[in-house]
């Protein structure tokens, strides 16, 4: 049983939920009300809370995923592999949500479990967000709210071209979260089957960004290879000790915008890099959607795992 039908086992009205709205929530993206799972392995990662947050943490489904907004308090959730099985590679999975909620099945418990079946430790990350109206409804009108859309790419652009700059984010809080949460792993890592210089970070959307800032920014993560997925493609200064990535986008994503930045950065730098540009997939397609290109992407992955030596146990 996986790891979303356990937490939502012996809930009824969640289960007669997902079974009823599954169609609908999969046709129209409307937002229904969830009761918080109990969330029973998450470990509270201590790095305190949000300012200016008088909302508590709530659930929501949205396009049949079960999403957390207002997280004020970060967790770490461990998926571990099935004894003899483990190779000693962990990697932090960091879903995405803008900041705002994040997509805990699609992006995160899901994710987790297929790297556990690899022999892989994952940890889903769950790190604290910027503060969302408390009642839903106020919630749903401020997610459906006109926006502008992102411009696009003229006919002279090249790949070298910069990207439109996003609006700057402060990320202290999450930065914050993801040191905390690879300390915890080095912390436990005999505990957990971890070999620390065997810990990665993937992350989805905001969680790619996330994972890049990480990269970029931390001064005590020392993360073996990366993988931002549907993550900002703009250019980025590369440190020296960075680790090598694997990075996946499909060309009808809104953060595309035919752009291929950071990728050429890690080319630059002379970082081994991977890049895998899928001709369909949009935005958050987490392990796939059926009849699309991007839909096999977490096999290449495992390839690439593979062939860095990073599945074989030690």
């Amino acid at each position: 049983m996986s790891y979303l039908k356990k937490i939502i086992a012996g809930q009824a009205i969640m289960v007669l939920l997902l079974f009823f709205v599954s169609n609908a929530m999969a046709q129209d993206g409307t937002i229904y009300p969830l009761e918080a799972p109990e969330e029973p392995n998450a470990i509270p990662l201590g790095t305190g809370s949000v300012d200016n947050q008088p909302s508590p943490e709530t659930w929501f489904l949205q396009w049949g995923d079960p999403m957390a907004r207002n997280i004020s308090k970060a967790t770490l959730t461990p998926f571990l592999p099935e004894p003899g099985k483990a190779n000693g590679t962990a990697v932090i999975v960091a879903p995405g949500g803008g900041f705002s909620w994040l997509s805990m099945g699609n992006e995160g418990w899901e994710v987790a479990e297929a790297l556990a079946e690899q022999g892989i430790a994952a940890f889903v990350l769950k790190y604290r967000l910027n503060p969302t109206p408390e009642k839903l409804e106020d919630f749903s009108a401020w997610m459906n709210r006109p926006r502008t859309p992102a411009p696009a790419p003229s006919s002279s652009a090249t790949s070298s071209t910069p990207a439109p700059t996003p609006p700057q984010r402060n990320l202290s809080n999450q930065l914050e979260d993801a040191e905390a949460a690879y300390a915890m792993i080095v912390s436990r890592a005999e505990e957990w089957g971890v070999d620390t210089d065997r810990i990665g970070m993937i992350g989805f959307s905001a969680g790619a960004g996330l994972t890049m800032h990480s990269t970029l920014h931390s001064k005590t993560m020392k993360l073996a290879f990366i993988g931002p997925i549907y993550g900002g493609m703009g250019a980025v200064d590369v440190p020296e000790d960075a680790p090598p990535m694997f990075n996946v986008i499909a060309t009808d994503d809104f953060l595309f915008l035919g752009q291929t930045g950071v990728i050429e950065s890690w080319y630059k730098a002379g970082i081994p890099v991977e890049f895998h540009l899928y001709q369909n997939g949009g935005h958050g397609f987490g392990l796939g959607n059926p009849d699309r290109t991007s839909n096999r992407w977490f096999d290449a992955f495992m390839y690439w795992l593979e062939v860095n030596k990073f599945l074989a146990a030690k």
